[in-house]
């Protein structure tokens, strides 16, 4: 029967007030209780000190650990809880009625895997819910028991980092001397019953194991020199144990103190045992907090790249993709560093990464920031992307430099228009290519939701303003929830806006219901139009509200493509989940019928609109062809947008590949376009500052600005661009000068990639490369990695490394505070720029 005393006396500095002395016959494997003690005690001043570094380290440190029991037995809850605080832990007990099932136990222990906020995770059950399925249940870096299968194959493979299970710890720590001896293990099995016999057979005791009822019971119990035994049934006598023997009980019931083994023996007090158990799990746990905190650190990468074999002549895009095999996306996370909680998996190739990461690289160094731009380009678009995956297929599987190329999304437009995809080409793609051209992970199809949804409202407003009166409209704005009228919190911020500073639903005037209920919008200013990802042109102008219902409000709108949308252009500046929705709270969608702007946040559509993108705002991981990591995020277009990827992919990659490493962005457009708006406007929004410019330019596009025919996609060349004509290319040249000098306004230093094709000469590459170079580039580098994959940019890889490490004076052109200054010139002399090619934004 437990007794107050026994309650009281639950911490480690009265341990040993609780443990009976025993005198033993001769030199036998038992400690005795006042060893037990001590060790016990040690074992929770050992945690206590390393828990206390730690914390020193990481103050922001709140190790918790989660034990889910199933009976009623609070003294064990009790126990643990004393440990803990005496360790310095935070302990959260999950009590499930007596009589859970396995399957509710699992789903339990399921949401603690997945909750951040704990470290640790422990099980107090009935004996017959320890099943193989209850134990691998619990995610093996949170297994502080160390029951789990995994766990025991490092222990019985002598891994260093392995957990001992606390009550098997507990046993061998209670008992020395073993070599030679002959141990019997009676009843106990299971995860404890392998690390006990594991143990023992390392000190050289001899095992074996048999269960309460085996006939042999009692020959083997005589020869048994120690007896680890499960509750003893009350049917075996304890004269079957021979006289001097040690027994020790680890069964689950360690506290209870209902076990009697007659007093011949040298029995070790279960309470020593139960003790003993609960120290070594407060102090798997801090080992658990320290190897939490090694996985949290910055991880080297540990990147296997897949092997090309480059065909001549080279097959078409899908042959080459659909050739290669990629690596499941679980295994290409991994080996750059990420955790298994910051990826949710989209089928074997795709993963979106959780913006968490963040917060755990946070004190990581970012990484070299190069930014590919091109010259103005012709309608074929001449390489950016491919020069992209080139690049970074050369830094990491040909230079071992850790890199990151960060891509946008295509649209579905030019995908099947007469563009095409966005993947890159030839044998520098991001695969698989129809995955990556098509639906990917669905952000688009997210825009397209949010954007039409906010133009749902805004049509549903005016119908509802035009047919309703002040009072009816503010009932329906602001409806009786279990008996009573309030505000939402967006609600309230509008009557602030409005300079309505009441909170209370029911003291607003007539006067005040009527200015808070009506936005009265004027339909000729609604700018916000709603949007779908394909070429439909008999959707530009359309009628709306022509259905009775609608009640004679009919007015024109139109489609525009879903990156179009200004949500797109948010998704691609947004720094977190919480800046996206005050960004798309902002969204102005029209002037009310006094002249003020009518945002989102007027609508009372915000929260509706993030929620619908808060898996949108997670950048796609995917892989190049030669298994290089890849960001595919947001894709606006750079004519009538900023025209770049994700900020967020930008610095997820940068602090992924270290300090050493590269990230390679691409900029849509030309770089009077995509990079100006690059420098400007992203990196403005995101701090981030560019190392390198890698400038992109092709003879092909050259010779046009040289003066040379009209290039039409679909349409064959002509032959000013399939034959050597250097006075072509010379007089184009200008073209790229005046990039070049762009680009060195920003004083940031510039490399020319020349993407060459096959009916470039070598005396037309070697024209450019000079030009470039006298025009103030850093280098100029001719590429075929269309033709070699990533050893085809190799020697572009190495400039950009090199061109990185020069100082770097990168400024912007102007402030954004209004001023009264003239308007900026620029003091480079005025240059011919070519031909200025006006298309869609359709090359990525």
């Amino acid at each position: 029967m437990r007794t107050a005393a026994l309650r009281q006396c639950l911490t480690p500095a009265f341990f040993d007030a609780l443990l009976p002395s025993r005198g033993l016959c001769g030199r036998q494997p038992w400690r005795g209780g006042a060893a037990a003690a001590a060790a016990a005690r040690k074992i929770t001043e050992n945690a206590k000190k390393s828990l206390a570094s730690l914390k020193r380290q990481n103050p922001r440190l709140e190790p918790t650990l989660a034990i889910v029991q199933a009976h009623n037995d609070d003294l064990i809850q009790e126990i643990n809880k004393n440990f803990a605080k005496e360790v310095g832990l935070h302990v959260i007990h999950i009590c499930l009625p007596e009589g859970s099932s396995k399957d509710e136990i699992v789903g339990e222990i399921l949401k603690l895997n997945e909750d951040p906020n704990v470290h640790g995770l422990a099980l107090d059950l009935p004996e017959n819910l320890y099943s193989s399925k209850v134990l691998n249940a619990v995610k093996p870096e949170k297994d502080v028991d160390g029951l789990s299968d995994v766990n025991l194959g490092h222990l019985v493979r002598d891994d260093s980092d392995c957990l001992v299970p606390p009550a098997a710890s507990a046993v061998m720590g209670l008992l020395e001397d073993l070599d030679g001896k002959r141990v019997l293990l009676v009843g106990v099995t299971g995860a404890v019953g392998i690390a006990l016999q594991c143990m023992l057979q390392k000190e050289g005791a001899a095992t074996m194991s048999c269960w309460w009822t085996s006939p042999q019971l009692q020959t083997k119990l005589h020869h048994a020199d120690v007896v680890i035994s499960s509750t003893k049934p009350d049917d075996v006598p304890a004269s079957w144990i021979k006289p001097g023997t040690t027994v020790i009980s680890c069964s689950r019931e360690l506290l209870s103190g209902r076990h009697d083994y007659g007093q011949q023996h040298n029995r070790a007090s279960e309470s020593a045992v139960g003790y003993l158990a609960v120290a070594v799990r407060m102090q798997n746990m801090v080992k658990n907090m320290e190897r939490w905190i090694q996985s949290q650190q910055y991880r080297k990468w540990d990147l296997h790249c897949l092997k090309l074999q480059p065909l001549s002549p080279v097959p078409s895009d899908i042959e080459i993709s659909r050739a290669q095999s990629p690596k499941a996306v679980d295994v290409l996370a991994k080996e750059i560093g990420l955790l298994t909680d910051e990826i949710e998996i989209y089928g074997q190739t795709k993963a979106k990464v959780r913006l968490s990461l963040l917060e755990r690289l946070k004190d990581q160094p970012d990484g070299k920031y190069v930014l590919v731009a091109g010259i103005t380009p012709t309608p074929l678009g001449e390489g950016k992307s491919t020069v992209t995956i080139g690049l970074v297929q050369a830094l990491t599987a040909h230079l071992n430099i850790n890199s990151f190329a960060c891509l946008r999304q295509p649209s579905q437009g030019p995908t099947f228009g007469i563009k095409g995809g966005a993947a890159g080409g030839g044998y520098a793609q991001v695969i698989p290519m129809e995955e990556f051209n098509l639906h990917l992970t669905g952000d688009i199809h997210a825009i397209t939701a949010a954007n039409n949804l906010l133009a749902a409202a805004i049509d549903a407003r005016i119908l509802h303003e035009n047919t309703q009166s002040d009072k009816t409209l503010y009932n329906r704005l602001v409806p009786v929830v279990n008996g009573k009228r309030g505000f939402s919190p967006i609600q309230l911020a509008r009557l602030k806006r409005l300079g309505i500073n009441k909170t209370n639903s029911e003291t607003l005037t007539e006067e005040e219901i009527s200015k808070f209920a009506r936005l009265d919008i004027d339909p000729s200013t609604i700018t916000w139009q709603r949007v779908v990802d394909t070429n439909d042109r008999f959707l530009r102008k359309i009628t709306v509200g022509q259905a009775d219902t609608e009640k004679g409000f009919v007015r024109q709108a139109q489609f525009d493509i879903a990156v179009a949308s200004e949500i797109m252009a948010i998704l691609a500046l947004s720094t977190s989940l919480q800046d996206m929705k005050e960004r798309l709270g902002k969204i102005v969608v029209a002037n009310d019928k006094k002249g003020e702007p009518v945002t989102a946040e007027d609508l009372g559509v915000t929260g509706a609109l993030a929620v619908l993108m808060k898996d949108a705002i997670k950048p796609t991981l995917m892989q190049t062809l030669e298994g290089t990591p890849v960001f595919v995020h947001a894709g606006p277009f750079a004519n009538i947008a900023h025209g770049n990827s994700s900020v967020l992919a930008d610095k997820i990659a940068l602090k992924l590949v270290g300090e050493k490493g590269f990230v390679v962005t691409e900029a849509g457009f030309g770089a009077d376009i995509g990079m100006e708006k690059f420098f400007n406007i992203k990196c403005r929004a995101s701090g981030l500052v560019p190392s390198v410019v890698v400038l992109v330019a092709t003879v092909r596009a050259l010779k046009m600005h040289g003066g040379g025919p009209n290039v039409t996609a679909g349409v064959p060349l002509k032959k000013e661009y399939t034959e050597e004509n250097l006075q072509l290319v010379a007089d184009g040249c200008c073209n790229l000068q005046k990039q070049i000098q762009i680009t060195q306004l920003f004083g940031v230093p510039v490399v020319v990639a020349l993407n060459i094709f096959k009916t470039d000469s070598p005396a037309e590459i070697d024209l450019v490369c000079k030009i470039a170079k006298q025009s103030g580039a850093f280098d100029a580098v001719p590429c075929d990695h269309w033709s070699a994959g990533g050893s085809g940019a190799v020697k572009l890889a190495q400039a950009v490394e090199k061109a990185a490490s020069q100082e770097n004076s990168f400024k912007y052109l102007y402030s954004l505070e209004p001023t009264r200054s003239s308007p900026l010139t620029c003091s480079c002399p005025p240059q011919p720029v070519g031909r200025n090619i006006g298309r869609n934004d359709s090359s990525h």
